[in-house]
């Protein structure tokens, strides 16, 4: 422990030990290169140049300085540069500027995780201590006090670092509270701006259209400043996020240390291959970072090693989310002091935390792309020392390919960070919350795009939003629609609670629930097994009970897929690639029962679940009836060969998008009639798609090529999980025929290119143009409204309505243009004269007229064709409206009396008033009838006081 930690020393006694040195099935050495810096367009001011003078700081890279010059320029940047380059000071230095012109800037800075805000106000604080720079900083999320948010709101620092998370429930819905930090505010800084993809991404764009009309609206128009890891495509990444065109800085010119890049085939599993090589690295005193897949073995792999770690017992922890605030910050402190030599963590260390000088990197499988691999190994060698990084390979798809191709990996670019800005229901959500913070105008630049307008009349169809009277405007139905939207989730959530105690144990998306949280199924929380009780769709509920189990499940399902829309389609050696719109029917039909030892079937049981209909976006190619004969001729399975194909494409998926296989699904079928031949279809798992399989429609030879790759060069001869076996199969991974989808990649990606379509998928394109309105037939119809005798108190409630007995009641009949008043004496001859008109209306008919009329004879007033106005609204708003709110709104009249003051006149004799009063209420009625066939909607107030439309089906 004496000697200096050597890296050097530790790689090579890796590659000449006996036990391990024979696994290590790559070894490559990244050379060390030094430093370029570069001059501002102007110089800093005194005080700036005094801070970065305290802090050690005398010249600044040349990235860095392109990137602050567009950023003093006012031209929103995104610098996707690797790990420790020095990508805070982009930011923090031209805001200190600002405040230096003008006091009042502001600015915000969000992150994705708590402690990275932690680390980032340490930063900016220490480059602001000497009291040159008059800035304040503070955090504002989950972490911060209620007494210290309140303080904060009522006066706010000059940066607010926070996360996604607080913008889109705090500070949007909430503006009006922070008008001085969005008047004010002159930059945003989104950092790890990459981590914003797929079903989060989605819901970034729309936050950050959100927070771009608030800023508008106070007269604001910041800046953006994006930090980024290194991947494919960033100013398109940004750009989508926020629809802003940004200048772009890829090149690092910081120093890089000298780094071994090491690659171990382990016989023993990697967890356990993980163990020896940490334990050989604490007694070499190496400071040293293990990332894993998973929370559970981030848990199993610290307690194996701290068995038998003896004296290192105390400098050897585990790091995940879900820890307590404090014991995150202690963890990162102690690794920053060097108080700790080893951390145990998921992907929550993964991003820019200040976490000290670490030497090595021991990677507990691939981590999914290329991009996490190197963001993670950035995390050591950080101060120019010489460091390492290797990676065990599981039995993974990716693990194995990059095991038998390393220069694949060491020479392959990063991959696209794919967002969907216009996922339809994620946008459609947003877009209520939008309507919430501030009304939409139809004129704002906002609702001129297509998407925007297509997903406002939807909303407006189903009662979320609401149109002003004149049109102009578009109002939320609902109060704080953001409680509702889950940044991280797809759509509506179950909540899962346990049996016994009813506590909370999280949430699922729904599209996930039939297939995770089935009756039956074992379900694992923060290390906790349990067992699914109940799972209920009526209340969007599941129950679970803790349990000690051998086994778990896995769900037994088939697939439908049904093409609704197509993008583009091409020609890719023999076959055809389209991607477009599909409608997935994911039915789950039981669940077998697995042995955890051994992994042998104990049960299989069946489910009685209704099938998961959702739309989303796929991409899909074709096989020809001639290779389907050629695979045949040979006694090879076709099934088994493109289900195979399905399964090895979807795991090799990540090579070409940022993605992982729980983000996609698969569907192989050897006849699909809207192409008329075999097809395997790949889709996005989201509902509405998250843009990965469009991305990788344009890579589409790649996919075949890498799939055809991976499955020739897995050393087992039927399948196995390194190449054509999914963990997620719903038919067992049964059929399967490695050989057979072997010979049909090699004739897709060799052969000729097949005979032109005939057209016959776009003639199955099914129209997405809105329900025409309910008609009733024919033009003779009546109005009809009652008053009775009796309250409903003095029957003995609502539900005996039939003993209320009718004072009086009025229909209007079109076709002769009048009124016609019955008195009880008449009823009979009343509900024969109703049979006569083509169709009745009236407001809350059904559940109070007819239900009174009841009580005078057996007829079957459900026969009678009805429009219940009331109902309807009902239907549309969710909520109840008055016949006064609506007539005062919609004819600009209003009732002349009330129910109850009819009962008053039936006891005082006056019939004559009760006549009067209803006949004036059949009239409102006709009239918002007739009102509502000539525009569609009708006119009410809401509780906000604004007059808003609701439309009307008739």
């Amino acid at each position: 422990m004496n000697k200096k930690p050597d890296i050097n020393e530790y790689i090579r006694s890796l590659a000449e030990s006996k036990r391990l040195g024979g696994q290590v099935a790559f070894h490559t050495v990244l050379d060390k290169a030094p430093a370029v810096f570069g001059q501002t367009e102007k110089p800093w001011p005194a005080q700036i140049e005094k801070a970065l003078a305290a802090a050690g700081i005398g010249e600044l890279y040349r990235h860095q300085v392109k990137a602050v010059d567009h950023v003093r320029s006012g031209r929103h940047v995104v610098v996707a540069t690797p790990t420790a380059s020095g990508k805070t000071l982009i930011y923090n230095l031209p805001f200190m500027e600002k405040v230096l012109e003008n006091p009042k800037s502001r600015a915000i800075y969000m992150f994705p995780l708590k402690a990275l805000a932690q680390d980032q106000l340490r930063l900016f604080q220490a480059l602001a201590s000497d009291g040159t720079i008059k800035a304040e900083a503070a955090i504002y999320d989950g972490d911060t006090s209620a007494w210290h948010r309140k303080k904060i709101r009522q006066a706010p620092p000059h940066v607010l670092l926070t996360n996604p998370e607080m913008l889109h429930l705090s500070l949007l819905p909430f503006h009006h509270n922070w008008e001085e930090l969005f008047a004010n505010l002159k930059m945003v800084v989104v950092d790890e701006v990459h981590t914003y993809r797929g079903v989060m991404g989605s819901h970034m764009a729309q936050v950050f259209r959100r927070l771009q009309r608030i800023c508008k609206y106070y007269g604001a128009d910041p800046t953006f400043v994006f930090s980024s890891a290194t991947v494919a495509n960033p100013a398109e990444l940004a750009t989508s996020l926020t629809g802003l065109e940004v200048k772009t800085i890829t090149r690092s010119t910081a120093p890089k240390g000298r780094r071994h890049v090491v690659f171990m085939d382990s016989l023993q599993g990697p967890a356990q291959t993980t163990i020896l090589l940490l334990k050989a690295a604490l007694h070499r005193g190496l400071r040293t970072i293990v990332y894993t897949q998973s929370r559970k073995m981030a848990e199993l792999i610290s307690m194996w090693v701290q068995d038998g770690a003896g004296a290192f017992s105390g400098k050897i922890s585990a790091y995940r989310a879900g820890f307590l605030p404090e014991e995150r910050r202690a963890i990162e402190a102690g690794l920053a002091r060097g108080d700790l030599l080893a951390v145990i963590s998921t992907s929550a260390l993964e991003l820019g935390i200040d976490i000290g000088d670490l030497d090595l990197c021991l990677l507990v499988g691939y981590p999914g792309t290329i991009v996490a691999t190197w963001q993670r190994g950035g995390r050591v060698g950080r101060s120019g020392q010489d460091s390492a990084l290797v990676m065990m390979a599981g039995e993974d798809a990716l693990d194995q390919y990059f095991m038998h191709n390393p220069d694949d990996f060491m020479q392959r670019a990063p991959e696209a960070a794919v967002v969907n800005p216009y996922n339809p229901k994620i946008l459609e959500r947003h877009l209520v919350c939008a309507a919430a913070e501030l009304p939409l105008d139809i004129h704002e630049p906002l609702m001129q795009d297509p998407a925007f307008q297509k997903a406002a009349a939807i909303l407006e169809k189903n009662g979320a939003l609401l149109k002003s009277g004149d049109g102009r405007e578009i109002y939320s139905s609902r109060m704080r629609p953001q409680r509702h939207v889950d940044l991280r989730g797809s759509g509506s959530q179950l909540t899962i609670f346990e049996t016994r105690t009813g506590d909370n144990r999280g949430s699922i998306d729904a599209h996930r629930a039939f297939r995770e949280t089935h009756p039956g199924a074992i379900y694992l929380h923060n290390g906790v097994t349990y067992i699914v009780d109940d799972l209920e769709l009526a209340t969007a509920s599941v129950q679970v009970s803790r349990a000690k189990v051998n086994y778990y499940t896995r769900v037994k399902a088939h697939k439908d897929s049904e093409i609704l829309e197509i993008y583009d389609r091409k020609t890719v050696g023999g076959t055809r690639f389209y991607t477009g719109r599909l409608k997935v029917t994911d039915q789950v039909t039981g669940y077998d029962m697995w042995r955890i030892r051994g992994h042998t079937k104990i049960n299989s049981l069946p489910l009685d679940l209704p099938p998961h209909i959702f739309e989303t976006e796929g991409l899909w190619f074709t096989f020809p009836m001639a290779i389907r004969k050629a695979v045949e001729s040979r006694q090879m399975h076709f099934m088994g060969g493109i289900h195979a194909i399905e399964h090895a494409a979807i795991g090799i998926f990540p090579l070409l998008v940022m993605a992982d296989r729980n983000d996609l699904g698969g569907i192989s079928m050897v006849y699909h009639p809207q192409v008329d031949s075999a097809a395997v279809f790949i889709h996005d798992s989201v509902p509405g798609g998250a843009g990965l399989t469009r991305q990788a429609f344009d890579r589409a030879a790649d996919l075949l090529a890498c799939t055809l790759k991976i499955i020739r060069s897995c050393p087992c001869e039927t399948g196995c999980p390194s190449c054509v076996h999914s963990p997620k199969c719903g038919s067992g991974n049964r059929p399967i025929d490695k050989g057979s989808a072997a010979f049909l990649l090699e004739m897709l990606i060799n052969g000729k290119a097949p005979e032109k379509s005939s057209g016959r998928i776009s003639s199955f394109k099914k129209s997405v143009a809105s329900p025409e309105p309910v008609r009733f037939p024919g033009t003779r119809f009546g109005v009809l409204d009652i008053e009775t005798q009796l309250s409903a108190q003095e029957v003995g409630g609502w539900h005996r309505a039939g003993q209320m007995k009718v004072s009086c009641a009025v229909v209007f009949d079109a076709k002769e243009d009048k009124f016609v008043a019955f008195k009880e004496s008449r009823m009979q001859a009343m509900i024969q004269y109703l049979q006569t008109f083509d169709h009745v209306v009236g407001f809350n008919i059904k559940r109070f007229d007819y239900l009174v009329l009841s009580g005078y004879s057996d007829f079957n007033f459900k026969a009678l064709p009805t429009l219940d106005i009331l109902e309807d609204i009902h239907k549309h708003l969710g909520y109840r409206l008055s016949l006064d709110n609506l007539a005062r709104a919609t004819l600009g009249t209003q009732k002349s009396a009330d129910g109850l003051q009819a009962l008053r006149w039936w006891k005082q004799g006056k019939l004559d008033k009760i006549i009067k009063y209803c006949t004036q209420d059949v009239k409102m009625t006709r009239d918002l009838y007739l009102y509502g066939v000539k525009n569609r909607y009708l006119l009410f107030n809401n509780k906000a006081g604004n007059t808003v439309r609701v439309p009307v089906t008739w």
